[in-house]
């Protein structure tokens, strides 16, 4: 256990460097640096933790989760402007205006302005700040197009906004993700025991993007998790959970084929996704009431910006190694469909992450975002499983958005699940072999 704890510590002085440092626009290599130290004493942490008494593991990991957490407090944002982005629905919405129907720089807004969230001219130059087309700038990125947050992201948002105190600016949505991180830590002890659940609530992962950086993910991880391990014995009440967490960022959508693994009767394909769809419309149909606007607002314009639709930016890098650009989004696809399907016919009803795991995971891989934050969710997922090697993933993410290597990163992710996942299909065998060979020895003794 001692080893353990001075593992943690390093760790959590580790990540507090990397946070309180320059972002990655100002100095990537040294960030990236500070990133690899910290992957290197999670994983040195969470290895001993195989050598702790089970009844101090379970206390370890929700004390450790909470000190590693914590260190995304110690500084603002440091590689996302999304908070701020979050920070201004919430205003938007609390002054009784949709958030969909008018962009940060919309003069009709004005009154909604303040210094934060608008800085003095005089501060226009530094970096991660937005101009306005009127002149001037704002902390928020993509000031002239309107909000892509789903309506319980919104809603989230919104009551955050409520809840602050007057001028506490970026620290309330913080501390928002600290509690939603630590919720999702004690949910995971909870189902999966502490040495998985220490694959969440230590990765590097969780302090930078979903307490520094307060990114929404967190709310929507919180969500899945809960409504995937719900679904496996309650059916409505799962499918209602995982309805809230596409509601709050679509990305869960991609658990609903694990959810339906070896399902047979339309009914009970139908007891989950009913509910789902309908949670879904229920937190939209407010918003629809209100909105002059879609209520989709820039995501179609924020998937063709990414390079989504057409195969720019990076996005499908590692199919662009092999074939043209343009086959590149329809293999996606049918790569996703198989996947899918084979995660319905064969996947284990009882360990719905399971499959969600393997169709999540590989959606990274074929799409190679270049977003640190959406890999939250496949941190998540390995936690509930148990299969370390998709947190590759993850730390390709990170790569990616300090560096720009994510094509590098990302084949390197891949080429350790391919490798881990070949090993345990061996491994497997073996005992397959030697269990048939034991249980032929007795059946000869017996004779």
């Amino acid at each position: 256990m001692r080893l353990t704890v001075v593992l943690l510590a390093a760790l959590v002085a580790a990540v507090a460097c990397a946070i309180t440092r320059a972002g990655q626009l100002a100095d990537p290599a040294g960030l990236t640096a500070w990133y690899a130290v910290c992957w290197v004493l999670f994983a040195a942490a969470a290895w001993s933790l195989r050598r702790v008494p089970a009844r101090r593991a379970a206390a370890l990991v929700i004390a450790g989760g909470l000190a590693v957490g914590a260190t995304g407090l110690l500084d603002g944002p440091r590689t996302s402007t999304d908070s701020y982005r979050y920070a201004w629905d919430g205003r938007v919405q609390a002054a009784g205006v949709s958030p969909y129907d008018h962009p940060p720089a919309d003069r009709a807004l004005a009154d909604l302005r303040d210094e934060w969230l608008f800085p003095d001219r005089s501060v226009c130059s530094q970096t991660y700040l937005s101009w306005l087309p009127e002149g001037g700038c704002t902390r928020i990125n993509r000031p002239t197009v309107p909000t892509i947050y789903p309506p319980v992201a919104e809603a989230y948002f919104l009551a955050v906004h409520t809840l602050s105190p007057p001028g506490s600016r970026h620290k309330p949505l913080q501390l928002g993700g600290l509690l939603l991180a630590m919720a999702t830590t004690s949910l995971l002890v909870r189902v999966a025991g502490a040495r998985a659940a220490s694959l969440w609530a230590w990765c590097p992962a969780v302090p930078v993007e979903a307490v520094n950086n307060a990114h929404a993910d967190v709310l929507a991880v919180l969500l899945a998790v809960a409504g995937i391990v719900v679904v496996a014995r309650r059916r409505v009440a799962g499918g209602a959970l995982l309805g809230a967490a596409v509601a709050a960022k679509f990305l869960p959508a991609l658990l609903l084929p694990g959810v339906l693994s070896r399902v047979r009767r339309p009914r009970d394909a139908l007891a989950v996704l009913v509910p789902a769809g309908a949670v879904v419309a229920a937190a939209y149909l407010p918003y629809l009431l209100v909105s002059k606007a879609s209520v989709f607002g820039y995501l179609a314009g924020y998937t063709a910006e990414e390079g989504y639709q057409d195969a720019s930016d990076g996005r499908y890098s590692l199919i662009r190694w092999l074939l043209p650009d343009a086959w590149a989004l329809p293999v996606v696809v049918v790569a996703m469909g198989c996947v899918a399907a084979y995660t319905m016919i064969k996947g284990d009803p009882e360990r719905p992450w399971s499959g969600a795991l393997t169709l999540t995971g590989t959606a990274f891989l074929l799409l190679t975002p270049g977003y640190s934050w959406y890999a939250l969710l496949v941190v998540a997922l390995v936690a509930l499983d148990g299969r370390w090697e998709w947190l590759g993933v993850a730390a390709a993410g990170a790569v990616a958005y300090v560096t720009g290597m994510g094509t590098a990163a990302y084949a390197v992710a891949a080429l350790l699940v391919a490798g881990v996942t070949w090993c345990r299909a061996v491994a497997r065998g073996v005992d397959q072999r030697r269990a048939a060979t034991a249980d032929a020895g007795g059946r000869e003794s017996q004779g």
